[in-house]
């Protein structure tokens, strides 16, 4: 059964679809046509993105990234993955600016970051689905 998990919206996105409306209502203000217009493509793309970015693991084993119609998906094979684990950006005190899930997979390191709205569903859902999908000799 595939499980679909949405992505919760960051303080700092929200941060830049205000400065990106208040500079598209400042260039429309000025009659700039084609910043106006350029600022409002980029909204589009950016408030759909924000919308439709989900997080799906699927029965076939696969955890599939997709990030809007806009852009390219991308797809993790749950055995190519290392490690899954709880991260936070720079912290000041207990307060973290910013709280996310750490994929590790590949043979080169690579990572993604992933903020699924339930960060403890979706980390024990993929670890069960990690366990299921590689058995312990």
């Amino acid at each position: 059964m595939n499980r679909i998990f949405h992505a919760r919206i960051a303080a700092g996105q929200y941060l830049f679809l205000l400065i990106a409306t208040a500079v598209t209502i400042h260039e429309m203000w000025m009659k700039h046509a084609v910043l106006t217009i350029i600022f409002m493509l980029l909204l589009i793309i950016a408030i759909e993105r924000l919308i439709h970015t989900t997080y799906t693991l699927t029965a076939d084993g696969r955890l599939i990234l997709y990030f809007g119609r806009f852009t390219r998906s991308k797809e993790i094979l749950l055995k190519d993955i290392i490690s899954v684990e709880r991260a936070s950006s720079m912290k000041i005190g207990r307060f973290a600016v910013m709280r996310y899930v750490l994929v590790r997979y590949g043979t080169k390191g690579k990572c993604a970051v992933l903020l699924p709205v339930k960060e403890e569903m979706f980390i024990k859902t993929l670890t069960e689905r990690l366990r299921e999908e590689k058995p312990q000799v």
